[in-house]
């Protein structure tokens, strides 16, 4: 029987990662910096449910030698959950795993659990609410309604921006379907060695997504798109995209490991603000895309790596090709590199403007202009040495970032929760 506590690894990258909070909710484990020491591997996961909350995955990978330790918890968070409602839940689900893996592994005078009612959902359950059980009159429709105004400047120049959207969204375990609405204004003056630049732009689009659970690995879905896009030279422009998807892995894997391959076909319909290099001032194409996507989080880091292909179908030679890639890789103890990386071969601007762009246009990144490939890369690496643990918290000067940046304190904090 192990005595003492065991070393618990935390490794999350995105939603709700406050380590810190953690740490703090839950001080009767070791929580140590490196996975190599630890007796358990804990990787932490979300993904947007149905009504606007939030899905956290929890695996629990025990790292004792021969202990074969897996195990599994899930937690959704409501939409109008605040941000310490999500911590509350999300260090409930963890503690509840923690004290799982600590009984099976010998732990037994670390913590005593109760376990919820069998019949309920609880902590870690996985089940929709049927119209029989609850009166939604929404019947499972959620509307959302967002908009921001901003105005920054100095003495030489300006900006003015105001958006707002629109979205309505009903997810069941056969259908999604979401539409999507926004509008943008926007005004920049710039004071220039030759007079005052100024420039208006008013952006809107709608968008639908509608997507049918057709088996077990496949899915089908259309896609549509209304929309007025300045900086593309589209004044006006609607689409009609069928799609169907292959999935290798099961979906609810998804957030730990996906191999997909989607296909898409459709047309596309543009009125442009300036006749293209084309000679076009409105026209009606149909354009095709190819799009494989591997990812991968396990024990020793994560990697992902998406492959895209497009071409319009009344000419083979315009087509766009991307390839991107990111990884983050453990090699040993304290030690882990990381890189990311994107390419892509441009031959399908057909939209632009036979004008081009001004200089004052180009250098704002006002209209885009034309290119033949694109590319951008990133390599790191990381040593940590010293001490394992880090079980200590200590909340003092937090936000500090030095002179000539922002001080301020951070919000929020673990009240003395018990389990």
């Amino acid at each position: 029987m192990p005595s003492g506590r065991p070393n618990i690894f935390f490794d999350c990258d995105g939603r709700d990662c406050n380590s810190q909070y953690y740490r703090t909710e839950i001080g009767w484990v070791n929580w140590v910096n490196d996975h190599e020491v630890s007796n358990v591997h804990i990787i932490m996961t979300s993904t947007r449910t149905g009504v606007g909350g939030q899905e956290y995955r929890l695996d629990f990978i025990g790292r004792d030698r021969d202990s074969g330790y897996e195990d599994q918890m899930l937690w959704q968070s409501l939409p109008t959950d605040t941000d310490r409602e999500r911590l509350d839940g999300v260090s409930h689900a963890l503690a509840i795993g923690i004290a799982r893996y600590a009984s099976a592994a010998g732990y037994r005078e670390l913590v005593t659990v109760e376990g919820p009612d069998p019949e309920s959902a609880g902590v870690g359950g996985r089940r929709m609410v049927s119209q029989a059980e609850v009166d939604d009159p929404w019947n499972l429709w959620v509307f959302r309604f967002n908009g921001n105004a901003n105005l920054d400047g100095e003495e030489t120049q300006n900006t003015r921006r105001f958006n707002g959207g629109l979205n309505a969204s009903r997810v069941t375990p056969t259908w999604k379907l979401n539409f999507n609405s926004n509008v943008n204004y926007q005004r920049r003056e710039v004071d220039l060695t030759d007079g005052l630049f100024t420039d208006t732009r008013v952006d809107w689009s709608f968008s639908p997504l509608i997507v049918y659970a057709l088996a077990e690995h496949w899915s089908v879905g259309l896609q549509g798109q209304t929309a007025r896009m300045t900086r593309v030279n589209q004044d006006f422009r609607w689409e009609v995209t069928p799609a169907i998807e292959y999935s290798v892995f099961p979906y609810e894997e998804a957030t730990r490991r996906a191999l997909t391959v989607g296909y898409k076909v459709g047309p596309a319909y543009r009125d442009y603000l300036e006749e293209t290099v084309f000679g076009e001032t409105s026209e009606l194409r149909f354009e095709q895309s190819l799009e494989i996507e591997l990812s991968q989080r396990q024990t020793w880091g994560d990697a992902g790596v998406t492959l895209r292909g497009s071409h319009y179908l009344h000419d083979l030679s315009l087509y766009n090709l991307s390839l991107r890639g990111n990884v983050d890789f453990r090699i040993t103890r304290g030690l882990s590199v990381n890189a990311r990386g994107d390419v892509g071969w441009v031959e399908d601007q057909i939209y632009l403007s036979a004008g081009g762009a001004t200089d004052e246009e180009a250098l704002l990144q006002l209209r885009q202009r034309g290119t033949d490939f694109n590319y951008g890369i990133s390599v790191g690496f990381s040593f940590q040495f010293g001490s394992i643990y880090n079980n200590v918290v200590n909340n003092r000067f937090r936000g500090v970032s030095g002179f000539g940046g922002g001080f301020g304190g951070g919000g929020g904090g673990g009240g003395g929760g018990r389990f």
